[in-house]
């Protein structure tokens, strides 16, 4: 199972992923900068979800179109501190998708 960060999420909540997940951020893999459209198509080829605290990706995109998981994060702000309760239920999900 292969993950990516968005480029807003801090990349220490790759430790907190299970071992058959492995998480990649947008910034290493050098897609920082793109559009969310252009984002999401592009890494719908390597990646089986996408994590991201964007809350107008659902309203922006087509997602019927992509074919990429996308998981929405809720959080009082992008901080290690607030996001990382949120990853054991991510792993969850995550999971899910490979079953």
């Amino acid at each position: 199972m292969r993950v990516l960060l968005d480029e807003n999420l801090p990349h220490q909540l790759r430790e907190l992923f299970g071992n058959n997940i492995e998480v990649v951020t947008v910034r290493y893999r050098g897609w920082h900068g793109k559009e969310n459209g252009e984002l999401l198509r592009i890494a719908a080829n390597e990646f089986d979800a996408f994590i991201t605290m964007d809350q107008g990706i659902p309203h922006q995109q087509n997602l019927s179109e992509i074919k990429i998981g996308i998981i929405l994060l809720e959080a009082e702000s992008n901080r290690f501190e607030d996001l990382a309760p949120l990853i054991s239920k991510v792993n969850v999900i995550v999971g899910g998708f490979a079953a």
